[in-house]
């Protein structure tokens, strides 16, 4: 299974602080681990919301809104893909990760992601999970 783990942003992150020499050490450790154990699928920060864009949908018509977005907690600063064997080897790996927010109550969240087989009801033919196997084989085939 995979999963997205949520690194949910604070006041320091929304405010633009890039983290300390310390943090990035420390979590590049972690994720050497995770890469090492064949867990790592993809990580990245993000930049404060106030640079983010939001488009908001209201039936066939977009409206853009400029960040920032609300309460920073409410929030992503950055996420990894992991693909594990189960949620709890997910909790198992959370348990070791640094705290992402160090003096402070940091918080990630996992969440795990949804398989094309899983819309297997909604598309009974198989058409839809063809194209969307066609087109992951794309995107893999632009990153190499």
């Amino acid at each position: 299974m995979r999963v997205m783990v949520i690194v949910k942003a604070n006041e320091r992150s929304e405010a633009g602080m890039l983290p300390t020499e310390k943090i990035l050490a420390e979590m590049g450790a972690f994720n050497e681990e995770l890469v090492k154990a064949g867990v790592l699928q993809a990580a990245d920060g993000l930049h404060a919301s106030s640079e983010g864009k939001r488009v908001r949908f209201e039936g066939s018509k977009q409206i853009v809104v400029d960040g920032p977005f609300g309460e920073p907690r409410s929030l992503i600063a950055g996420f990894w893909i992991w693909k594990v064997k189960s949620m709890e080897e997910a909790l198992a790996w959370a348990a070791r990760c640094p705290n992402p927010a160090p003096g402070e109550t940091g918080e990630i969240e996992i969440r795990p992601i949804f398989e094309a087989e899983e819309f297997a009801p909604s598309d009974p033919t198989g058409e839809l999970r063809r194209k969307e196997e066609q087109m992951r084989k794309a995107v893999e085939a632009q990153r190499h």
